[in-house]
C-alpha cells in the first residue's frame, strides 16, 4: 500500500475510531493479563521446627500462623534436602537436590559449583522472567561468604548481611573488663520494639512493599527471609512473657535413639559457641527449660512478624490474588535425644514446616494434608499455581504439588529425601560419611557410606507408625533385611553419587 493510500485510510473518521477501539482493548487486555497473575509472598524462617501451633504443639503460640493456616493449605509431612541453611536454601531455590547444585557446606556459592551454574534461572529469577517484580528483604540465599545472588531479584536485597550473632544487643565488652569469650549471649530478654532486631525491620519494611505495590498492575514475587528461631534465641521480653517458663516441658524424648549409630549424633557444638552454654558438661534443667523458653520466644516474635505482614496485605486489597508461602529451611532440636541443632538426619531436623494459602482453591482453604511433600516441589509448584510453568527449566528435580490444592487427600510422591555428612562442623576434611535419608509413608531410613572408602558403616530404621518420636533404630532387625534391601534400591536410585 502506497503511503498516500496509507494516509488516506487513516484519515478516514470510521478508520480511525476502529484503530482506536483495537488500541484500547488490547490495552485491557493486557491489563487484565497482567492482574490474572497473582502475587507471590514468600516468607522462610531459620531453624524453625514444627514447635508452631497448626502442627498441634501444645506450647508454641502463634496466632498468625494459624491465621494463616486457615486460610491455606498445611502440609504435616514436608521435608528439606539438607538439615542447615546454605544447602537447603540452595537446594530449593535452585529446584535441585543438593548433590546436583553440589552446595554442602555454608560458604559455596551454586553458581560457581553447579554443573551449567552461571545459566541457572532460580525460583525468584523464573517469576522474574515472567514479568513480576521480585524483591528479597533479609536472609533468603545465605549469609556467609559469596551466597547471595543478585541477578534474582529486580532490586537490590536488602537486611541479609551479617551473622545471628550480631543480631543482638549486649555488649561484648564490658566497662573497664576484658572482652568476653564467646560471640553473643545464647539467650536475649530486653524490652525493646521489634525493630531493635532484623526481624522487626524486615517486617517493616515488607509491610511497607505490599503498601507501595497495592494499585500497581505489575505482579510481585516479595522473599521475606527471617533470621529467627536460629541461634542466639533473642527476642523483646514480651514475647519471653507469653510464657510461664515453670510449665515448658522438658525434651521428649531426652535420650538418644536405642542403637544409635555413633555418626548419626553430633556434640551440639553450634550452641556451646555461645555465652552462658557449657561447653564441658551436660546441661543442667535449668538451662535446658531456659534455652526452650528462648526457642519458644524467637518463635512467638516471628509470628508477629508475620502477623504485621498479613495485615499490610489484607489492608491491600490485594489478599486475594496473592499466594502466601511460609516455611523454613530445615528443623531444630532444642535438647531432643541430646541434641541442640540441626545438622542430623532424623525427622526434627528434616522435616519442616509448610503452608501455602491460595486464595484460589478453595478446596485447600483450611485444609491439612499428610502428602509427603520436599522443598525442592516448591518451584514448580508456585510456577504452576502462578500459570508460568510451561516453561520450567528441565533440570527441575521436584514434582509440583498443585493436585494437592485441588484433592488434599491426593498424593504426587511416594518417598521424600533429606541427606547430611558428619561430623559436619569444622574443615571438610574431618568429614567421615554421608547419611542419605528417606521417609516414606510409614518408615525413616537412613544409611550411612564412609567417605574415605564407599562402604556402608551404619543403618537406621525407625517406624512412624509405632514409634513417631524415633526411640529405637531397628535396622539390626532381621525381620526388616528384605525391606532394608527394597529401600537401600530406593536410595541408589535417589542418591547415585552416594553409592560404593
Amino acid at each position: 500500500m502506497s503511503s498516500n493510500a496509507t494516509r488516506t485510510l487513516f484519515g478516514c473518521p470510521a478508520v480511525r475510531m476502529l484503530a482506536c477501539v483495537l488500541f484500547f482493548a488490547s490495552c485491557l487486555l493486557l491489563t487484565s493479563v497482567a492482574s490474572a497473575a497473582p502475587n507471590v509472598l514468600f516468607i522462610v524462617a531459620d531453624d524453625l521446627n514444627c514447635a508452631i501451633s497448626p502442627y498441634g504443639d501444645p506450647v508454641a503460640k502463634t496466632p498468625n500462623l494459624e491465621r494463616l493456616a486457615k486460610r491455606g493449605l498445611t502440609f504435616t509431612r514436608a521435608y528439606c534436602q539438607q538439615a542447615v541453611c546454605n544447602p537447603s536454601r540452595s537446594s530449593f531455590l535452585t529446584g535441585l537436590r543438593p548433590d546436583t547444585v553440589k552446595v554442602d557446606d555454608l560458604r559455596k556459592y551454586f553458581r560457581n559449583t553447579a554443573a551449567g551454574g552461571s545459566t541457572l534461572v532460580t525460583l525468584p529469577q523464573h517469576f522474574k522472567n515472567h514479568g513480576y517484580f521480585c524483591q528479597n528483604i533479609g536472609k533468603m540465599f545465605h549469609n556467609m561468604g559469596e551466597t547471595q545472588d543478585r541477578r534474582s531479584w529486580s532490586i537490590d536485597e536488602v537486611l541479609f548481611r551479617g551473622t545471628h550473632a550480631a543480631d543482638t544487643i549486649y555488649n561484648n565488652t564490658p566497662s573497664g573488663g576484658k572482652p568476653r569469650q564467646f560471640k553473643a549471649p545464647a539467650t536475649e530478654a530486653h524490652d525493646v520494639p521489634d525493630t531493635a532486631y532484623r526481624d522487626g525491620q524486615i517486617a517493616n519494611l515488607a509491610a511497607a512493599m505490599i503498601r507501595d505495590h497495592a494499585t500497581s498492575d505489575q505482579p510481585f514475587f516479595l522473599a521475606v527471609g527471617f533470621w529467627r528461631p536460629h541461634l542466639p534465641f533473642v527476642a523483646p521480653r514480651r514475647y519471653w512473657d507469653l510464657y510461664d517458663a515453670d510449665t515448658i516441658p522438658m525434651p521428649d524424648p531426652a535420650a538418644a535413639p536405642t542403637d544409635v549409630p555413633a555418626i548419626a549424633m553430633h556434640p551440639s557444638s553450634e550452641i556451646r559457641g555461645y555465652g552462658g552454654v557449657p561447653k564441658d558438661r551436660p546441661l543442667s534443667e535449668a538451662e535446658v527449660r531456659h534455652l526452650r523458653h528462648g526457642y519458644y520466644a524467637s518463635i512467638s516474635f516471628i509470628d508477629a512478624q508475620v502477623g504485621e505482614i498479613l495485615d499490610a496485605l489484607d489492608a491491600s486489597g490485594r489478599a486475594d490474588d496473592t499466594i502466601v508461602v511460609f516455611t523454613s529451611d530445615h528443623g531444630f532440636h532444642i535438647g531432643e535425644r541430646t541434641l541442640w541443632g540441626k545438622t542430623s538426619n532424623f525427622e526434627l531436623d528434616a522435616r519442616v514446616p509448610l503452608i501455602v494459602a491460595d486464595p484460589r482453591h478453595p478446596a485447600s482453604q483450611g485444609k491439612s494434608t499428610p502428602a509427603l511433600a520436599e522443598l525442592i516441589d516448591l518451584y514448580p509448584t508456585l510456577a504452576q499455581l502462578a500459570g508460568i510453568s510451561d516453561d520450567l527449566p528441565r533440570r527441575l528435580e521436584g514434582t509440583s504439588l498443585a493436585p494437592i490444592f485441588e484433592d488434599p487427600k491426593a498424593s504426587v510422591k511416594q518417598a521424600a529425601f533429606t541427606q547430611h555428612q558428619q561430623p559436619f562442623y569444622g574443615n571438610s576434611s574431618n568429614w567421615k560419611a554421608w547419611g542419605c535419608s528417606m521417609r516414606n509413608d510409614r518408615w525413616r531410613y537412613t544409611r550411612w557410606t564412609a567417605i574415605d572408602s564407599g562402604e556402608v558403616i551404619a543403618r537406621e530404621l525407625f517406624d512412624h507408625d509405632n514409634d513417631p518420636s524415633e526411640t529405637a533404630n531397628l535396622a539390626a532387625d532381621p525381620e526388616h533385611g528384605k525391606m532394608i534391601a527394597e529401600l537401600d534400591q530406593t536410595l541408589a536410585n535417589a542418591f547415585p553419587e552416594r553409592q560404593q
